[in-house]
Parts: structure tokens; sequence; C-alpha cells
């Protein structure tokens, strides 16, 4: 094998290798899941504690959601407060700044991959996609308790101090 050939053989390799190393770092960030974990979820409550550790509704009353899992870690999750006011025009573009307010305060989704921190019982959200442009490309961490059927996750703290917790019934 003369020089030209090894160099062309060395740089296929090196090509090889760094392909591998992408595709196992890409498997590691949507690793599969507890299996426990994997499903589809009904959303029973979205609260928020407060700092002095009274709670209210972060929601309202009746919160509807849904949070999807597959196997493989990647997530959808939709959170909607049931009391959004509809908007005056059937014309969404036509809207008044007050009820895109509304819309947009009254609602949380994202989605992305999901991991579990083998450190602790921390979820780790990989966010591809949010209703919340600020969130994209972001990973937050949650600390969750996985009981049976039911899934609770603690949000990190806002600035204001208010912890929100969401608390999720499994469907399937």
């Amino acid at each position: 094998m003369n020089r030209s050939q090894h160099l062309g053989h060395r740089m296929a390799r090196t090509v090889v290798l760094l392909g591998l190393l992408s595709a196992l770092a890409e498997a590691a960030h949507a690793a599969p899941i507890n299996p426990a974990m994997a499903g589809t979820w009904s959303l029973a409550a979205a609260d928020v504690i407060h700092p002095d550790g009274s709670q209210a509704r972060d929601y309202g009353q009746a919160p509807k959601g849904m949070l999807v899992i597959d196997p493989q870690g990647r997530y959808s999750l939709q959170i909607f407060k049931a009391e959004r006011p509809r908007f005056a025009s059937p014309d969404k573009g036509a809207a008044t700044p007050d009820e895109y307010r509304s819309a947009v305060m009254g609602s949380s989704t994202h989605f992305g991959t999901l991991s579990v921190d083998p450190a602790g019982q921390t979820l780790v959200f990989h966010i591809d996609g949010a209703s919340f442009p600020n969130w994209e490309g972001q990973e937050q961490k949650r600390s969750f308790e996985l009981k049976g059927d039911e899934l609770i996750y603690r949000v990190v703290p806002r600035p204001n101090g208010d912890v929100p917790v969401s608390v999720w019934r499994r469907m399937n």
C-alpha cells in the first residue's frame, strides 16, 4: 500500500469513527427509558406551590393535558387551562392582544426527547420545540415520582419562587 492509499484508508476510518460517535451520542440523548414511563398520560393536576408553602391551581380548576412518551424517550406534552376564553373572531389572526395573552398564558406545550438522570429521580426534558420559543434547545430537569399509574414531577422554581407541580395519570 502506498502512502496516498494509506492516508485515504486512515481518512475513511476516521470518517466512519466520527459517524459512529455521532450515532452513539444521538442514541445516548434519546436512550430508551424505564418502560413503566412509556405510554399516554392524562393531566390530573397542574398546581403551583408558593414560597410560603401554600398551593394553588396553576392552569385553572380543570386543566386539560396529555403527555405521550414512546419507548425510545421521544415525548410530546400539552397543558391547557380549561377556562381560556374563545376568540371573538373565527380568524386567529384577528385576535386582540388580550385574547393572544390568554391563549399563550393558558397553555404550555413542548416536544423532544426525555431521559432519566441516572444519579437520581430526575427527568431531563431535551426540548426541540415549544410554544414558548425560549425553551427550544434547552434541557430542563424535573424531580419526579412514579407510583404505579401516576407520574408526578416538580419544575424548577420560577423567578418568583413558585414551584409548578404536574400530576399525570396513565391512560393506557
